[in-house]
């Protein structure tokens, strides 16, 4: 009776551990695969050649020789001063002469035409002896009225900048007297404008301070009026002499102090 309980013991222990066997089996088979990689998980990369060390060497050859060009040079500020300082020490003291025309046109004269040469450019004397003097010339003399207002236009214009005579009025027509001369230089100019505007800043001055210049300011406006700005006739001629002649006594006056 024990004999057969215990067979029946041992086969139902040994169809219990086949039944786990059964089981477990698939699962550690599972396991163990995915442990093993495939051949197309395996990454192969081929392996890279080395540079050849010959293209290295001419790298460091062509590298070593641009640096050398660009610190061994010499440079061209120093090249051209060792350059002026030789040729300064090589050319003769007398051959050394000066780039201003002038001085090399003194130079190639005597001594004695050399002293005696004169600026081309003398200031000229504006101030009512010269033109008083102008005025008494000769007024069909070249330029005769021409001179005559460059000298009256000067002295007015000096006078403006008397404190006494600093007025707005005066400011105003002291600009339309330098900008009327101002045209005298060019062909064929007319010297009309010029003797207007003079007129009328002796009469400006006059207002200001000079009540008793009213009756010669007044006849310097009448007589520019009626000026013609040529010399050509004999009539042109005799009122710019009456005009500059007038306008000179006028001046006079200005010059002096204001009562």
């Amino acid at each position: 009776m024990y004999e057969g309980k215990n067979e029946d013991v041992g086969i139902h222990s040994n169809w219990q551990a086949k039944a786990q066997i059964d089981y477990f089996l698939p699962c550690l088979v599972s396991r163990s695969t995915n442990f093993i990689p495939s051949m197309a998980d395996i990454n192969i990369q081929r392996r890279k050649s080395a540079p050849s060390p010959w293209i290295l060497v001419l790298l460091a050859a062509v590298v070593l020789a641009v640096a050398a060009y660009f610190f061994l040079r010499p440079d061209p500020a120093d090249e051209s001063t060792s350059t002026t300082s030789t040729e300064m020490e090589t050319a003769p003291t007398d051959s050394l002469v000066t780039s201003n025309p002038a001085d090399q046109a003194r130079a190639a004269l005597p001594p004695a035409a050399a002293d005696s040469v004169a600026p081309a450019q003398a200031d000229d004397d504006y101030s009512p002896a010269t033109l008083a003097a102008q005025a008494a010339g000769n007024p069909a003399a070249p330029d005769y009225a021409l001179n005559g207002l460059q000298k009256l236009s000067g002295i007015l214009v000096a006078l403006t900048d008397r404190d006494d005579l600093r007025d707005p009025t005066i400011t105003e027509q002291r600009d339309n007297l330098t900008s009327a001369t101002n045209r005298l230089g060019e062909p064929n100019a007319s010297l009309r404008p010029g003797y207007v505007a003079a007129a009328a800043l002796i009469r400006a001055m006059q207002q200001k301070a000079y009540p008793e210049l009213e009756g010669t300011a007044n006849e310097l406006i009448s007589l520019a009026g009626q000026l013609s700005g040529r010399s050509a006739t004999a009539a042109d001629q005799q009122q710019n002499k009456q005009f500059l002649t007038q306008a000179a006594a006028a001046v006079r006056v200005l010059s002096e102090p204001a009562h």
